[in-house]
């Protein structure tokens, strides 16, 4: 099995596309599907169903996935070892979630423009158990976690900064300038991003303890808001989302004091030796997302 067509298939198994595989390769779609092809006959088996313009993974696919992504690391690593350029170069996979991305990442993305161009970022948008899914998978090389601080196996993390959470409300909401404790949420109207976001989650943890919770979910944290300012109900929302709106007074905090703590992080593969560029992205987003906190 050669490198190259290692290469060629793990990047059609990830993105389930000869097309998009090709474009990030920089290949012909017809050098793709030929390597595919000369893979699949080295080994013996199809890796591969074609329906139509859909293609999915076979059993033996989906079996040899893990086995080439280590075996790319490796490669990746041994060249790391030799020879590890003065200027830190490559493509870095990233999983991160809209709140970061919006109001955490756009600095560190910044810093990675003007001052390393050589360092490709591609984000990817995932939460919760996808993104650590796709870390021990190596689909990722390292994704940022909003979470209580936990110890998952088969990751390092790195604690960046603790997030603080705002409960908010339209401003002259029943509950404004009061004390408000959890049993006051319950049976009022809730707002919600959609579950496997962890604040929203342990929130639900809570005041289903007490009693019968029914969120009405939005899809983005910017609409989430806007409902919220609306009238529609109250929302927990990280502190930086909303930020601007509490200035404006937009949206009011009410007060209330989450009994969990979130911390933003930064996870990677454990055992995974992390080339230069990603070990520069980790110092960075450390001293970055430490300033803003």
């Amino acid at each position: 099995m050669e490198l190259r067509l290692l290469v060629t298939f793990e990047k059609v198994a990830t993105a389930l596309s000869f097309t998009r595989a090709a474009a990030e390769l920089s290949y012909a779609q017809s050098s793709v599907t030929g390597q595919i092809r000369a893979l699949e006959s080295s080994l013996g088996v199809e890796l591969f169903d074609r329906l139509g313009s859909r293609i999915r993974l076979t059993e033996a696919g989906e079996r040899l996935l893990p086995y080439a992504r280590q075996i790319i690391e490796l490669a990746d690593e041994a060249r790391a070892a030799v020879v590890e350029p003065e200027e830190p170069s490559g493509t870095l996979t990233v999983g991160t979630m809209e709140s970061l991305t919006s109001y955490r990442l756009p600095p560190l993305l910044e810093y990675f423009h003007h001052r390393h161009p050589g360092v490709r970022l591609a984000l990817r948008t995932t939460i919760g158990d996808e993104t650590r899914q796709a870390l021990r998978q190596g689909a990722y090389d390292v994704g940022f976690l909003m979470e209580e601080r936990t110890e998952h196996p088969g990751l390092t993390t790195a604690v960046l900064a603790e997030e603080p959470l705002a409960l908010v409300a339209a401003p002259g909401h029943p509950l404004t300038g009061a004390a408000v404790a959890t049993a006051d949420l319950v049976g009022r109207p809730l707002l919600a991003t959609e579950p496997g976001c962890a604040y929203r989650d342990l929130f639900e943890r809570e005041l289903r303890a007490l009693g019968d919770v029914d969120f009405l979910e939005f899809g983005t944290i910017e609409a989430t808001k806007r409902a919220a300012a609306a009238g529609l109900g109250i929302a927990l929302l990280p502190e930086v989302t909303v930020a601007a709106e509490l200035a404006d007074a937009s949206l009011v905090r009410l007060d209330w004091e989450p009994p969990f703590r979130l911390h933003t992080q930064l996870a990677w593969r454990a055992g995974k030796r992390l080339p230069a560029h990603a070990r520069l992205f980790v110092e960075q987003a450390r001293r970055l997302v430490a300033e803003q906190a």
